[in-house]
């Protein structure tokens, strides 16, 4: 088998390594035991965590073995990166609900077991001793290097907190506690955590005499360059209630020209040379390509059946074979008398968690960015009725009606 930091490499996963030749030449030779963190700050998994679960699923194929690490200590804090105010401060109930949630949400892509992967949480850090830690541990930290990291330096600005400070410490502790536990060799991250990395390997080098190593991963970007995910209000969820089936679908085969290669080789298992022949392909077959992406990061997150059920709701609608009625596509049931004395658009919208306030939707209106069945809609105070819904055939099944949001995005509203 290839070493597994080549295949990673040339896949497009790492962002940056320490020690690299050592890093390679270790995962060639021997099983490495290796973590990555994850903070509950919300109660679903994203494509940025699925970039994760693919990457660790390379490094299980080679034989590797994962610590999954949920911050049960770190999620009562939260990380200061890439923020511009302070992350809201969750109760430990919140934070035992949302991790609850991730560990239902990766077991569905990790084996964990006696040979298999590890699930942990770093509860640990609720139960140090405030002077005893700082003693032991703070006092390896030089605040100046600290500040000049890039996860605190962009938040000096505005005003950085002593709270968000320990986060540092508590992620290299981390590292340090998972090394003496279990020999972790290798903390993964996003390359946002570069600086808490270094600290932590600098951590068991003080502390243990060891050498361990850290690498981190790109982060997911879109077309424009820029960042995806919770913060930025633009994260596809792994959750099929927050981002259904035939949307996550929809984002995939809705992929930059420029992106298509680049997420065909992070979210497939498809061979490299497979992929390559795509690079080249123009017009028409690049379509073909991001079809195939969608399809098969659709099979890998929701199941064949579901990746099926999207990719023919997808090319019933885009085919013009009957705008897009299939079962498959995400519906809103709309109540007989409520459309028959008439809905406002700006509520339906709502209704169909289209948009997040009424403001959003009177606001797309205006821009002409919301279409009833093909046809733009003028005026947020246009009221949708019964007439609105069209009658398929045979006449006995339920009438529908489909919303377009923008150029991606649709939704179907069934009259029941």
């Amino acid at each position: 088998m290839p070493n597994v930091y080549d295949t990673l490499k040339a896949r497009g996963f790492i962002a940056q390594c320490t020690h690299e030749e050592e890093l390679r030449a270790l995962l060639g030779k021997e099983s490495v035991v290796f973590y990555q963190g994850y903070d509950p700050t919300a109660d679903s998994l994203t494509t940025g965590h699925l970039l994760t679960l693919m990457l660790h699923k390379h490094m299980a194929q080679a034989g590797h073995r994962l610590i999954t690490l949920m911050g049960t200590g770190t999620g009562m804090i939260g990380d200061p990166t890439d923020r511009n105010d302070m992350r809201q401060v969750m109760s430990q109930e919140r934070v035992a609900h949302n991790i609850a949630c991730f560990k239902e949400q990766f077991a569905r892509f990790v084996e964990y077991g006696e040979n298999g992967a590890i699930m942990e949480e770093n509860g640990w850090l609720l139960d140090l001793n405030l002077v005893e830690f700082m003693r032991d541990v703070g006092v390896h930290f030089n605040v100046n290097r600290m500040l000049a990291a890039e996860c605190y330096k962009s938040r000096l600005a505005d005003g950085l907190t002593a709270f968000e400070l320990t986060y540092m410490l508590m992620q290299a502790y981390d590292f340090l506690e998972l090394y003496r536990r279990y020999n972790c060799r290798l903390q993964l991250g996003g390359s946002e955590q570069w600086g808490n990395i270094i600290a932590g390997i600098d951590l068991v080098r003080k502390k243990e005499g060891a050498q361990v190593y850290g690498l981190t991963n790109v982060l997911l970007t879109a077309s424009d360059g820029s960042k995806m995910g919770k913060s930025m209000g633009n994260a596809v969820w792994l959750d099929a209630k927050k981002t259904s089936p035939y949307d996550f679908y929809q984002h995939w085969r809705n992929t930059s020209d420029g992106n298509t290669v680049r997420d065909l080789k992070l979210f497939t298992f498809l061979p490299l040379e497979e992929i390559e022949e795509m690079a080249r392909w123009q017009g028409a077959e690049l379509n073909k390509a991001k079809e195939i992406l969608a399809f098969e990061v659709t099979k890998i997150v929701h199941g064949e059946e579901e990746a099926r059920k999207a990719r023919d709701a997808a090319k019933s609608l885009f085919a013009g074979s009957g705008t897009g009625t299939t079962e498959s596509m995400p519906c809103t049931a709309i109540p007989r008398a409520e459309a028959e004395a008439g809905i406002n658009i700006v509520v339906l919208l709502e209704k169909m968690g289209l948009i997040e306030s009424r403001g959003e939707g009177r606001r797309l209106i205006s821009q002409g960015g919301i279409k009833m069945n093909d046809v733009k809609i003028d005026s947020h105070e246009q009221d949708v009725t019964a007439k609105d819904f069209l009658s398929p055939e045979p006449a006995e099944q339920e009438a529908f009606l489909l919303i377009q949001k923008g150029k991606k995005i649709f939704h179907r509203g069934r009259l029941v």
